[in-house]
């Protein structure tokens, strides 16, 4: 079977000079900055509730380790969701990118998921409130990431 020859094209996805490329760039550096922020967060609520898990981070001898303080561990469930679904996604649009998608669609693809995921950080780590508003802002992410997965696999089928 004959399988079609990719246009040399193909080879600048990854630059600067394909837009779509320059917005995921934008956009995973926005994400990379907020999971950066929620190491800090997770520091900083440490030391505001005095929540050290080792005995070596203590800061002050009349306090103990505490394994379970309820902020800190709320803040390290976000930034566990955000390393299990966004690291992911970063796969998924960097393959994405590479079957050359229309540059509309991408990039507000990219746009929508990385404000879902601010969104996710605020109303699951900042401001807690009820569902469904943390499950809507988590499946816009997971179904950009499923969509382009798919699409991915489908754009594939031709070269097998």
């Amino acid at each position: 079977m004959d399988h079609p020859m990719p246009s040399s094209k193909a080879i600048n996805f990854l630059t600067l000079e394909n837009p779509v490329f320059c917005c995921f760039l934008l956009w995973s550096s926005v994400l990379v900055m907020k999971m950066l922020l929620m190491s800090m967060l997770t520091g900083l609520q440490r030391l505001r509730f005095k929540a050290y898990s080792n005995p070596e981070d203590l800061f002050f001898k009349d306090i103990e380790v505490k394994y379970n303080d309820e902020h800190v561990e709320r803040v390290r469930r976000a930034h566990r969701n955000d390393m299990e679904n966004i690291l992911p996604y970063f796969t998924m649009a960097l393959l994405y990118i590479c079957t050359d998608p229309n540059p509309s669609i991408a990039c507000n693809l990219f746009r929508a998921a990385s404000i879902a995921r601010i969104i996710h950080t605020f109303v699951y780590a900042f401001r807690p409130v009820p569902q469904p508003s943390r499950a809507i802002a988590f499946f816009i992410m997971f179904f950009i990431t499923v969509y382009m997965a798919f699409d991915v696999g489908i754009q594939t089928l031709k070269y097998i």
